[in-house]
């Protein structure tokens, strides 16, 4: 099941409150999703609220459609953060001029296929540990985020 939750304000309100309920079909829950979801809020929220906010909605989503967040499943801290990063950087670098949903869609645009960009950050054993799942830890490869 895809669709194009960016296409309408109406559509995006009813995929964020979905996500929020933890009613949203995990099909839907892809990394562009993430990707919408924490750009939404960065744009909505100061920095540490939106960073709180993503933490809880990801972990109570998880719970409501069946995933534990466990030290091996469900949320990650540290790619949850790298992308948080990622987003910010991008959006300081677009400027104020867009309205929020079309920052939304430019970062799906950027980032919606590069799910695996983390792998240029981080080695293999430093973003597979339950300490990187648990809190956050800096890139080990490149620290540019």
């Amino acid at each position: 099941m895809t669709y194009d939750f960016t296409e309408s304000e109406q559509a995006f309100a009813e995929f964020l409150d979905a996500f929020e309920r933890g009613t949203l079909p995990k099909a839907i829950w892809t990394h562009a999703a993430h990707l919408a979801v924490g750009t939404w809020y960065l744009v909505t929220f100061p920095e540490g609220k939106a960073t709180d906010r993503v933490r809880t909605s990801i972990r109570h989503y998880n719970e409501c459609v069946g995933t534990a967040n466990t030290e091996d499943s469900g949320y990650h801290e540290t790619l949850t953060i790298f992308w948080l990063k990622m987003i910010g950087r991008f959006l300081e670098e677009m400027g104020a001029g867009a309205n929020k949903l079309d920052k939304v869609r430019c970062v799906v645009k950027e980032f919606g296929s590069r799910r695996d960009l983390f792998k240029q950050y981080y080695s293999f054993d430093v973003v597979g540990s339950r300490e990187a799942r648990s809190r956050w830890v800096p890139p080990d490869r490149i620290d540019r985020t």
